[in-house]
């Protein structure tokens, strides 16, 4: 006996809606651009760490005890939360607006 709660009908009915390629659409590539720049931003960071460590190693000032790569590291950090906060702002707006549409026309 068949307990599945899911309803193929209406799966099927949604995986078809153009509402519902387009979200999928939208947000495959918007998450796609984001993941990228984060990678580009933390590889370029290692391979600085790699090739030439030294430039990370200098001090800010002659007479700070704060390297380069300290504050360097910190905007990695703070870039991905950025990036993540970029992408909730979209997902609250156009993905859930996109969402709710697909809901109530599927209904």
């Amino acid at each position: 006996m068949n307990e599945d709660p899911v309803d193929q009908r209406q799966v099927e009915r949604i995986q078809n809606h153009p509402k519902y390629k387009e979200l999928v659409e939208k947000r495959s590539r918007f998450t796609w651009w984001l993941s990228i720049i984060m990678l580009v931003i933390y590889y370029a960071f290692v391979l600085v760490v790699a090739f030439a460590p030294k430039s990370l190693g200098a001090k800010i000032s002659s007479t700070s005890v704060i390297s380069v790569g300290i504050p360097i590291g910190v905007l990695i950090i703070v870039s991905a939360f950025v990036l993540t906060g970029i992408y909730v702002r979209r997902a609250n707006s156009e993905f859930d607006s996109l969402t709710q549409a697909i809901k109530e026309e599927t209904k």
